[in-house]
């Protein structure tokens, strides 16, 4: 049986230059150091311009996210492309981001730090133009965030409150929960309606 042998040495020139981590390009410490400084910048850049990227309103948003992982990926990696140089800025990333957590985790003050606080947009039914104002959100978003959990606009929303993860609290007036309930209540009526029905003539048929 006939054995190209050189496909073993192309199989292990490929295998080095997957995990070589090239000194002429990147050093260990290089690699450590890139994604800390990167993973602290995009924390500050989040927090200073606010929560609305996180919550992703409208398609600019999630289009500045999708973007933003492309644009701080070369300054993560720089020119090394090696498979240990990636596991190094991975691990450097992940052990980081745990401890973040475990110090927020511990002490409520530097999550508010690092997170900032959440802020009431509606509350008693009114908005709030100076917390819209401060996170660069206008009636129109709120409308949709109101589309999203089932309502005609956000003049159906009794209380909204922005988490400092992006998310949304959102709690309905109560004319608009009543309505909502005897909905909820006058469908289940319709189906066991229909169900007692359908009983009914399948007993009629034996």
């Amino acid at each position: 049986m006939y054995f190209d042998s050189s496909f073993v040495t192309d199989a292990m020139a490929a295998w080095h230059n997957m995990a070589d981590l090239d000194p002429k390009k990147v050093i260990w410490i290089e690699k450590i150091i890139r994604p800390i400084l990167i993973y602290a910048t995009l924390v500050l850049f989040l927090r200073v311009f606010g929560k609305r990227e996180l919550a992703q309103l409208n398609p600019f948003d999630l289009v500045v996210l999708l973007t933003l992982s492309n644009t701080v990926q070369n300054a993560i990696i720089g020119d090394d492309t090696s498979v240990s140089g990636g596991v190094v800025g991975a691990l450097t990333l992940l052990a980081l981001n745990y401890g973040v957590a475990f110090l927020k985790f511990k002490n409520r003050r530097i999550e508010s730090i690092i997170e900032g606080e959440s802020v009431t947009l509606i509350s008693d039914g009114k908005l709030d133009k100076k917390a819209l104002r401060r996170e660069l959100l206008t009636k129109e978003d709120l409308d949709i965030l109101a589309h999203h959990e089932g309502y005609d606009d956000a003049d159906d929303i009794e209380k909204c409150i922005l988490d400092p993860n992006g998310s949304f609290l959102v709690d309905a007036k109560n004319d608009i929960k009543d309505r909502d309930f005897k909905n909820e209540v006058l469908k289940k009526i319709d189906k066991l309606s229909q169900q007692i029905l359908v009983l009914q003539t399948t007993l009629q048929q034996q």
